[in-house]
């Protein structure tokens, strides 16, 4: 199926290892990380092959560049990648500057090349089976998306205690600094963007609130944040991401005639559900009942098993990325995609106090519902 380098070898590296096990027919060339501990633990655990330079991982025989590195390296780790003829999935975000972001988009349209942002869990099955149910009118016509992103208070937790697999903790100052809003808004804002197009405007609000001094003495990015997001569509969406409000992922889409729901954007299988609205005698009641969506075929992928808060395949996107560049045609979540994605993302954290709206300047073209299943014939 295809070739790849990791670089970048932390705390998701070990998600994506894992994951790679359900795609037998991807192949590790080389792997890279600046600190030679942390690759060498990560390569002997996983029994993937190491190379002791970026020069030597990015010379590789890897079609596909996978830039798991600090979200800071993001853009210079990518620009490396393009300028040496590979294209690249990085983890999210593309670059924690716009301008930057920009750069990459046209270094890889320059060359011929590809670049994608995760998160992948648009080609799950959850989000596959939402987007159906919605586009087969179950609930009418879609009017307001409520979409939660809470992981409880996270400065309180023991992250010390937190390791990936292999053995490495989880990178406490980096998350802080970076923020929640850009690391988890794209669980949702993906889907969103897939079902209802571009981004027209925002008018967010985000803060930080929780007093994080004994964790690091770095500056910290907003640890709250809300969006309400108005779609070229015609679509509203609120987006809510913090790391002090009680867990909640739930996300609900609203239609004229019922809502349909998930609970959980970090389990790949998660259950879609629709209450339909009825008027009875006097009264407007929503369905007492939730009727499940049964999956399509086409939304089956390989799953992996749960680690940690997350049962979601990290290879998903990868995958599909590597089928595309193949097929002579665009990723899903590459190019112009990837680049609004970004561009909400850091609209919605950079927002403070008193932004107000902010109209966005990159589009894209919807993809149609991703008939993808990453089965591969006779597995």
């Amino acid at each position: 199926m295809g070739t790849v380098a990791i670089i970048g070898t932390g705390f998701v590296a070990d998600l994506y290892a894992a994951s790679l096990r359900t795609f037998p027919d991807i192949t590790v060339v080389a792997c890279y990380d600046k600190d030679a501990e942390r690759l060498q633990r990560f390569c002997t655990y996983w029994h993937l092959p190491a190379v002791d330079s970026l020069d030597a991982a990015l010379g590789s025989a890897a079609t596909l560049v996978l830039n798991l590195t600090n979200p800071h390296a993001h853009f210079e780790v990518s620009r490396l990648a393009l300028e040496a003829g590979k294209h690249v999935y990085s983890e999210k975000p593309l670059s924690t500057d716009f301008a930057d972001a920009v750069t990459l988009h046209h270094l890889a349209k320059e060359r011929g090349l590809q670049i994608a942002s995760a998160p992948c869990s648009l080609l799950s099955e959850a989000a596959q089976t939402l987007r159906m149910a919605v586009e087969q009118g179950r609930i009418g016509v879609p009017k307001l998306i409520y979409a939660e992103l809470d992981d409880d208070y996270i400065s309180q937790a023991p992250l010390t205690k937190w390791k990936s697999e292999s053995g490495t903790p989880w990178p406490v100052e980096d998350e802080l600094v970076v923020g929640c809003t850009l690391e988890h808004a794209g669980y949702y804002l993906t889907w969103l963007m897939a079902m209802f197009g571009p981004v027209r405007t925002t008018v967010s609000a985000s803060a930080g609130l929780a007093d994080v001094s004994a964790l690091t003495s770095a500056p910290t990015a907003p640890d709250y944040s809300s969006a309400t997001l108005f779609f070229e569509s015609g679509v509203v969406a609120r987006l809510t991401c913090s790391i002090l409000a009680p867990h909640d992922h739930h996300i609900r889409v609203i239609g004229d005639r019922g809502v349909a729901s998930v609970t959980e954007a970090w389990n790949n299988r998660a259950p879609v559900r629709i209450r339909t609205r009825h008027v009875i005698r006097r009264r407007m009641i929503n369905s007492p009942v939730a009727r499940k969506v049964p999956p399509a075929a086409f939304t089956r992928h390989p799953s992996v098993k749960r680690r940690g808060a997350a049962a979601m395949n990290f290879m998903l996107g990868p995958a599909e990325m590597l089928d595309a560049i193949a097929a002579g045609r665009e990723a899903v979540q590459a190019g112009d995609f990837a680049l609004h994605l970004t561009e909400v993302s850091l609209a919605i954290q950079s927002a403070g106090e008193n932004t107000g709206a902010q109209h966005m300047t990159t589009s894209f073209v919807q993809p149609p519902l991703t008939r993808w299943s990453g089965q591969r014939t006779g597995q």
